[in-house]
């Protein structure tokens, strides 16, 4: 074989690397996974979604019951005593209550009570009795009391729960979206290093071809033998690694019930970074602080203290309860219920020390005070999350710049070192050297861009907001 032929041989063989350098991997629509339809099936399949569900059910059903406290009753008391053909008594009360909202209670009763032995005020007409009154409070429990008190927290606590249910969504996609990126990150790295090894594979070939012409000394065979095992052992490592990722992305993967696990042939493709800034709407400081799911459900928490402060305070007064009702024999004569036929009373009572009164005020205005001391301190600490992944994203932009521009002159490098051996001013060792640093160079800024986009998302969770794209 002719030095021409020779030389057409490795450059044909060098043609094929540098081809190899701008490949990229074919993936068919079908084994394809987007970041948009991860999120999605996380977003409608994951059991963490469907449990952040059951906490909104939690506070609608303690509103429900709060509000039961509010819902009229109706009770019957019906006692009778007969003893050797003897009746003592025969006792029956029935009332229907409308509870109100200051602690006023409207009340309709019926009473009949007949016996031998019946206590003399119990005494009614043969027909019965017929009340219509109201009991109210004028001191403890006018303002507020257990069901005002119950009803108002009862709100909060809903409140609370949408904002638990929303941070308990943004930091599971958070998790989720780390997780896809960590997939993509191995996949690419696979990808490159897939990409290297066949250079290095294609470059053995041609040099065994110039050893067996007597062209190359045989110690370029185990020169580049040695770089192509090298490379085959980061590889395996790699696919390994890309393994692992890839079953910790399938741990948000769920479908009616039953966890999904993504098979090797699927690929993830890179979330587009324009995409996901676009969607970022930055918002004043302040209102994105007020929104955030934190804040929300710690303002909620502390108004639901407020209350039971106001509460607790409220329980110092004194008790004084006053009882009006209207008494009638005809329910069909409404003009009977006048103030000559009346039944009322007062209660009043009042603990000398009201210790424990005092000290359940205290106790709730000290709750109070941590609640709000942990509202500044969470409120900064969110800020400075804020800033911090805004600082990240800032300097990630330049060193993006920096590693793209030193990948493209990495690649000029190994191509003057391809011509340079062709002319046989060079060696396979310095084209090694040369091509070792455009792979770490190629990782890096796999690795930066990853960072790029791990950093936007770190914006994201430190603003609260539920997911990337909505």
């Amino acid at each position: 074989m002719t030095a021409i032929h020779k030389c057409i041989i490795i450059l044909f063989s060098f043609i094929c690397v540098k081809t190899a350098w701008t490949q990229t991997s074919v993936v068919t629509a079908e084994s394809m996974l987007s970041f948009e339809e991860y999120l999605g099936y996380v977003k409608k399949h994951h059991p963490l979604i469907k449990q952040a569900e059951l906490t909104l059910s939690v506070g609608e059903a303690n509103l429900l019951k709060a509000r039961g406290g509010f819902d009229p009753k109706i009770e019957v008391d019906y006692d009778r005593k007969t003893f050797k053909d003897t009746e003592y008594y025969d006792q029956l009360r029935a009332t229907f209550k409308i509870p109100t909202w200051y602690g006023i209670e409207f009340k309709a009763e019926f009473e009949e009570n007949t016996g031998d032995f019946i206590n003399p005020n119990l005494t009614v007409p043969k027909d019965g009795l017929y009340a219509a009154g109201v009991s109210f409070s004028l001191a403890r429990g006018f303002l507020i009391n257990e069901r005002m008190a119950s009803l108002k927290k009862a709100r909060f606590f809903k409140e609370q729960t949408k904002a638990d249910r929303d941070l308990l969504v943004n930091n599971l996609l958070f998790d989720a979206s780390k997780a896809y990126l960590a997939w993509v990150e191995t996949t690419n790295e696979q990808f490159i290093l897939e990409t290297f090894l066949e250079n290095a594979s294609t470059r053995i070939k041609a040099v065994q071809r110039s050893v067996d012409e007597g062209d190359k000394a045989a110690i370029d065979i185990t020169e580049a033998r040695i770089t192509l095992q090298n490379r085959q052992l980061d590889l395996e490592a790699v696919v390994l690694k890309r393994r692992k990722a890839a079953l910790v992305a399938s741990n948000f993967l769920w479908l009616d019930d039953i966890p999904m696990e993504i098979r090797d042939n699927v690929t993830p493709a890179l979330p587009e970074y324009s995409i996901l800034e676009a969607s970022l709407l930055l918002d004043a400081p302040s209102k994105l602080l007020e929104n955030h799911p934190k804040i929300l459900s710690l303002d909620a928490k502390i108004n639901g203290l407020t209350i039971d402060k106001r509460l607790k305070n409220n329980k110092l007064l004194p008790k004084l309860n006053l009882k009006y009702n209207f008494l009638s024999p005809d329910i069909d004569q409404v003009d009977t219920f006048n103030t000559t036929n009346y039944k009322a009373s007062v209660d009043f009572s009042l603990p000398l020390f009201l210790r424990k009164e005092r000290g359940d005020a205290k106790l709730a205005k000290l709750k109070l005070q941590d609640a709000n001391f942990e509202r500044s301190s969470l409120t900064l600490t969110i800020r400075n999350k804020i800033t911090a992944a805004n600082a990240e994203i800032e300097s990630l932009d330049i060193q993006n710049e920096l590693i793209r521009t030193i990948v493209k002159d990495y690649k000029i490098l190994v191509k003057a070192e391809e011509r340079k051996f062709l002319l046989g001013e060079s060696s396979l060792f310095l084209i090694n050297s040369r091509e070792q640093k455009l792979i770490d160079a190629r990782l890096k800024e796999n690795k930066l861009t990853i960072k790029q986009l791990s950093a936007l998302l770190k914006l994201y969770n430190a603003m609260g907001i539920v997911e990337p794209n909505q």
